[in-house]
């Protein structure tokens, strides 16, 4: 691999770093130093949703963030956008940042990706983070399962136009029908909606979501490996009224990994629900 360019210094969280990995530009966020966490991000996503912790966990860590390929600032080629693709590709930016290990926290899709990395690179897996994850059971919101219909790319570019998007009473309502509720919910759905805005983003949801759900749920499973990453330190978080992926799916989790630790929040006002296992000190 050729040797990585110069980077410009930006601020923790405030900035992205560019390189370019087989021939394709690669946009993160870097800040800190010491042990690595790698932030994967969900579908529509970018490293934009992790400014807020980026900045607190760099006094300890090294903390990286990418914009997944097809997603945020990093180029959207067509080709491959499966979760082995995503993982390999996370692999290959800590080789080119000089990183030989990572612990790996996934956010939805960025948590099956994270789990596919265990079972493709455990050798450069310290401990793994699942944080409302896909990938370990059926049960997906309808607004995912939505995009895999047929039609779903004539449909697309008419709901990501700025008229609609700029009609956040009449998304709010939308929704509502769906589970999701005012606040955070809305705010991360319409930044998702805003990012997809351009053809070549809209190719790359379309491919990414469609190669992991179809319109009954989540065609793809980790569940059945998951005894491979038993005596990985791990940390599931969910939200007990999760309107994307139930929760149950992190307490099934959970119960298949023994070296996990399970914390749930019930809601916003409470304090989360702890489930320890049995290797979890290592976490």
């Amino acid at each position: 691999m050729p040797a990585r360019p110069p980077l410009a210094a930006v601020a923790p969280g405030e900035g992205l770093e560019e390189i370019v990995i087989h021939g394709h530009r690669v946009r993160f966020r870097q800040a800190g130093s010491g042990p690595v966490l790698l932030l994967v991000h969900g579908i529509t996503g970018s490293s934009a949703n992790w400014r807020r912790v980026i900045g607190p966990l760099a006094d300890n860590y090294t903390v990286i963030a990418p914009d997944l390929s097809g997603h945020g600032e990093s180029a959207k080629p067509k080709g491959d956008y499966s979760l082995g693709s995503f993982a390999s590709g996370l692999r290959d930016l800590l080789i080119a940042l000089g990183h030989e290990r990572a612990t790996v926290v996934g956010h939805s899709l960025g948590g099956g990706i994270a789990m596919q990395f265990a079972y493709q690179f455990p050798e450069r897996l310290d401990r793994m983070v699942l944080v409302s994850s896909g990938g370990l059971g059926r049960e997906v919101s309808v607004l995912i399962r939505s995009a895999t219909l047929p039609g779903a790319e004539i449909v697309l570019p008419l709901l990501v136009a700025e008229p609609i998007r700029n009609a956040v009473s009449g998304l709010r309502k939308l929704l509502g029908l769906v589970g999701l509720k005012p606040g955070s919910d809305l705010e991360e759905v319409a930044r998702g909606f805003a990012s997809l805005g351009d053809i070549e983003t809209r190719q790359a949801f379309i491919h990414t979501v469609r190669g992991i759900v179809e319109p009954t749920g989540q065609r793809v499973s980790a569940t059945d490996r998951l005894y491979l990453a038993a005596e990985v330190p791990t940390l599931i978080v969910w939200g007990e009224r999760d309107p994307v992926i139930p929760a149950h799916h992190g307490e099934n989790a959970a119960a298949s990994m023994p070296g996990s630790r399970l914390e749930m929040f019930p809601s916003r006002a409470t304090s989360p629900r702890s489930t320890t296992r049995s290797a979890s000190s290592r976490c």
